[in-house]
């Protein structure tokens, strides 16, 4: 029989699925998560399973994370995302001592140790200004879409101050900002150095180091990756050849490949 484990990450936006087999990487999937937590993280599953080549009987463990994590009664065990998205950047990089997860209704500042474990933490979860969504609303005013905004943020000459940090009060703002004839990358450039800022003053609450591993869908924004490490003056750790979006279901796997009987 395969060694085979999975990880199952059911977000706000998207669910994530991460099949291992002996230690590597067998399959993903990532599609949208709708209102139904169970069959959606279910899909993600089997997806991931197809991928692989694999069937539901083939896996030793289940390790179910996220939102949706407590409407998975087909995983062995629920894990906090905090702590998968620890283990999952601590396991892609050793090094990482801080992890920044922006998802698309919170953004979460995570401190580990030397083994990957949560030493503390500290979330952005009663306002969407600083997540994924509050990008998605204000790529919405510019008829872009979310691929778009990083790159056209980095050709601003003049980023525009964002003062408010509600984003229903950001949006007229910068709905403001375009009526005075601003340029849309000098507004989307403020943008995500106010989002930067508020993240910096969440990391007040945690502190952080060297090396900071940058997780989350908002991660492939190139645009908020380099006005992190502009604000933080630290370089962000964002591995290109690894979806930023699967890796807490990459560290609920790495557990499950940890607690999996032998």
């Amino acid at each position: 029989m395969p060694r085979a484990v999975a990880g199952v990450d059911i977000g706000s936006q998207t669910a994530k699925s991460i099949i291992l087999l002996d230690g590597e990487v067998a399959g993903t999937s990532l599609i949208p998560t709708g209102i139904y937590s169970e069959k959606v993280g279910i899909e993600a599953l089997d997806k991931a399973l197809r991928a692989a080549n694999l069937s539901q009987t083939d896996l030793r463990y289940i390790i179910a994370t996220g939102y949706g994590r407590i409407s998975a009664p087909y995983a062995n065990k629920t894990i906090t995302e905090i702590a998968c998205h620890a283990k999952g950047a601590h396991t892609l990089y050793p090094t990482t001592h801080t992890v920044l997860d922006m998802g698309g209704q919170d953004c979460k500042a995570i401190r580990v140790d030397d083994d990957g474990h949560v030493v503390d933490f500290a979330m952005n979860d009663k306002c969407a200004a600083g997540t994924g969504k509050f990008l998605d609303v204000l790529a919405k005013v510019f008829g872009l879409t979310l691929d778009q905004l990083g790159p056209l943020s980095l050709t601003a000459t003049q980023p525009c101050p964002i003062s408010s940090t509600c984003i229903v009060f950001a949006e007229s703002e910068v709905i403001s900002l375009v009526a005075r004839g601003e340029k849309p990358e000098n507004i989307i450039g403020g943008i995500h150095h106010a989002i930067a800022n508020r993240i910096f003053g969440l990391f007040g609450r945690t502190g952080f180091e060297d090396d900071i591993f940058f997780s989350g869908g908002v991660a492939k924004n190139i645009g908020m990756r380099k006005e992190i490490e502009k604000v933080f003056e630290k370089k962000i750790i964002a591995d290109d050849g690894f979806d930023p979006q699967l890796v807490g279901a990459y560290g609920a796997a790495v557990i499950a490949q940890e607690r999996a009987p032998n």
